[in-house]
């Protein structure tokens, strides 16, 4: 009752709409996370339990680049549903656009830190033919990327660990990857790219918005509008950086935690449509809708959380992550998640003939 009464509460403030309005963020697009099968089975004979735990289980087992088939399979789910004005469903997918160079990397003992374009990285693992499937996404309306970082990684805290001989951090460089526990004991994670271990990091950090944001546009030939931050934790001032590149709209949990470094943190709550300090607007998620997490009713719960958004005459913003519908690592969780993708659009039209599909800047532009 108390969690129930939280998601009509949440649902309370901010910009409102009569129009009943789906939106579907998908994060981490374009980022490498766990490179093959065999990669993870020989990170768990290493020792590295941290793979296995909590929700970085599901990450560990299926995530990895989308290739050629995900991705057809994919757009053929979201062709297959129409809203009221005849547009298929529509996915954000909200990517990343460069992953470690870690041959570079290692050829300079860990001295400097050098990246590649994602694309470079399809190349490597084969999956080039997959980027024309990006690019026939955004043609037909499908799949839109917009921005989540230059990497789903913290560089400089990285770099630091890999300098120090962090075991965990060399044995998941040496499998071309990153997400793995810490050894010093920092609450600071690899995947968070934008916290802040140290107040000084935060010049860098800057540097990789502005470099990200420049590199997005190279890439697919647009400007990014919107900018979601990797696992939550940022400094406020990225959005200064993140306005003088083009982007209008930010991604941001109604609770946020602001990092500063050194572990000194604030607390901000947030609404849909809030204005930033630098005139962008905020957009705030009100659905979960991850079905490669096993044992629940995915359709169900989303479906709650949409009929509460739509009773307070909110958009449903729903929050999904890129592992849901990948099959590369393991077909039947592409499967399972498409399934029940299929399931919930398919639920939203019928119960509610009269919605509209949009994207987040879309979204954006409306507000």
């Amino acid at each position: 009752m108390k969690a129930l009464l939280n998601k009509h509460l949440s649902n309370l403030p901010g910009w409102r709409s009569k129009q009943k309005i789906v939106v579907l963020e998908s994060d981490d697009w374009g980022s490498i996370r766990m490179p093959s099968k065999q990669t993870y089975e020989r990170l768990k004979a290493k020792g590295l339990t941290a793979l296995d735990k909590g929700d970085s289980a599901r990450y560990s087992a299926y995530d990895t680049l989308a290739n050629q088939t995900d991705l057809e399979a994919l757009f053929s789910v979201l062709k297959n549903h129409k809203d009221k004005m005849g547009h298929s469903a529509k996915l954000t997918a909200v990517s990343l656009v460069a992953n470690p160079d870690f041959e570079a990397i290692k050829a300079n003992d860990f001295q400097t830190y050098l990246y590649e374009p994602f694309t470079e990285t399809l190349k490597k693992y084969k999956r080039e033919n997959a980027f024309d499937l990006w690019k026939q996404g955004i043609a037909e309306g499908v799949f839109i990327p917009e921005y989540h970082g230059r990497e789903h990684l913290n560089v400089p805290a990285w770099m630091r660990a890999l300098r120090n001989n962090e075991q965990q951090a060399l044995l998941g460089f040496e499998e071309g990857m990153w997400a793995v526990g810490r050894d010093n004991g920092s609450k600071v994670f690899f995947q968070s790219a934008y916290d802040l271990e140290i107040k000084e990091d935060l010049v860098e950090q800057h540097q990789i918005v502005q470099s990200g944001l420049e590199l997005f546009e190279q890439l697919f030939g647009y400007k990014a509008q919107f900018f979601v931050p990797p696992n939550g934790p940022v400094n406020n001032s990225l959005e200064q950086t993140a306005a003088k590149a083009g982007v209008k709209y930010v991604s941001t949990s109604k609770k946020q935690v602001e990092v500063f470094g050194d572990s000194i943190t604030k607390k901000h709550l947030h609404y849909l449509g809030q204005s930033t300090a630098f005139g962008q607007k905020y957009i705030t998620r009100n659905v979960i809708f991850e079905p490669s997490v096993p044992n629940k009713d995915w359709v169900g719960h989303a479906m709650k959380d949409i009929s509460i958004a739509f009773q307070w005459r909110k958009p449903a913003v729903i929050s999904s992550h890129r592992v849901n519908y990948i099959g590369a690592l393991d077909e039947k969780n592409r499967s399972n998640g498409l399934k029940q993708l299929d399931a919930l659009l398919s639920s939203i039209i019928k119960k509610w003939p009269d919605v509209l599909f949009l994207t987040s800047v879309e979204l954006g532009e409306l507000i």
